[in-house]
């Protein structure tokens, strides 16, 4: 095993990675579908520039900056970078080009959060597009191809274990450190600064939406998903009971939580929330100072906006915050290096 992470170091501390090293099965067809998807996904945005795009629902839009032909160049941009990952000898510019080409298409689509909720409970009203879904879809697919190329090519000229990626020793703290422990209660602070917000200044908006059972059970049921993901969420990714059930849960009582059970909705919400509420409070300044505030606010006083977006916002990054330390915590020892 040590024999498969030896690696050559050449001077400037760069790392040459022998091709013959062994490595896991993703890293060899990830980069080959990363060049292919931009290509069918591209096809289909050139189309639609050429001959005009579909409706998309209320928002007449299914990408944020990105529309017409710049959701083209979005798609030459990822099958581009792509490429060269495949052919290209390790390099700090392509690397951070490769984040800032796949951290675009996560700011493209936030709307797809609320596609998620809609879908979920489509009793609330929330305006949804199934093209518009499905395009968004394909965005955030197109941008996770671009990062696991990224990663693929970063073990594979950088680290010592194409398995874990680990460029040296691996430490794993005992227990979180104090950035996740504020993080984590960060976001929990801004769920309930956004309740706050609700059932302050616009429960009576709300409620006057609620008409029927059917209704009814849907908005409590988005209530206890909004706690769920604001409040239990955040907390398990810092306290034991995040790592092991506690005793009193039958049949699994004691046993380790599979850390993806928590990593997962996580790693899709933060992006997701932090990308959607940065671009509402950045559009929310601009409409106010401009005198917009009656298209912006709909039927919603301004002053919920500005409690529940900032809430949101620090919500959305507290989370992400306390699940990169929950990763490295947590992280299970490697079957190859041993690390």
């Amino acid at each position: 095993m040590k024999q498969m992470s030896e690696v050559v170091r050449t001077p400037g501390a760069q790392t040459v990675s022998p091709h013959s090293r062994a490595a896991p099965r993703w890293t060899a067809w990830v980069p080959q579908v990363a060049v292919l998807w931009p290509v069918l996904y591209g096809g289909l945005r050139l189309w639609w520039a050429l001959h005009g795009t579909p409706s998309f629902g209320k928002h007449h839009f299914d990408l944020i900056y990105f529309g017409g032909w710049s959701a083209v160049g979005l798609c030459v941009a990822a099958a581009l970078t792509s490429l060269a990952l495949r052919f290209m000898r390790w390099n700090w510019p392509l690397f951070s080009v490769a984040w800032v080409v796949s951290a675009a298409h996560f700011i493209a689509s936030p709307l797809l959060l609320l596609d998620l909720v809609s879908a979920l409970l489509p009793g609330l009203g929330m305006p949804f597009s199934p093209t518009g879904f499905f395009s968004r879809i394909a965005c955030v697919i197109q941008g996770t191809l671009v990062a696991a190329s990224t990663v693929a090519w970063r073990r594979h000229w950088r680290s010592e274990c194409m398995f874990c990626g680990r460029s040296g020793v691996i430490s794993r703290p005992p227990k979180p450190p104090r950035w996740a422990w504020w993080a984590a209660y960060g976001a929990v602070v801004g769920c309930l600064v956004r309740l706050a917000a609700q059932y302050l200044l616009a429960f009576g908006d709300l409620a006057r939406h609620l008409n029927g059972t059917r209704l009814i059970i849907e908005a409590l049921l988005f209530e206890a998903g909004f706690l769920l993901a604001g409040v239990v969420l955040p907390l398990s990714l810092v306290h034991r009971w995040g790592r092991s059930f506690p005793a009193w849960i039958p049949s699994l009582g004691t046993r380790s939580v599979p850390r993806w059970l928590l990593l997962g909705p996580a790693f899709v919400l933060s992006p997701l929330m932090t990308a959607y509420f940065s671009i509402t409070l950045v559009k929310l300044a601009t409409d106010t100072l401009r005198g917009l505030s009656s298209q912006t606010f709909d039927s919603l006083r301004p002053a919920f906006f500005w409690v529940a977006v900032p809430g949101y916002l620090v919500w959305g990054i507290g989370l992400g915050i306390a699940a990169i330390s929950y990763w490295q915590t947590t992280r299970p020892q490697c079957r190859a290096c041993e690390q």
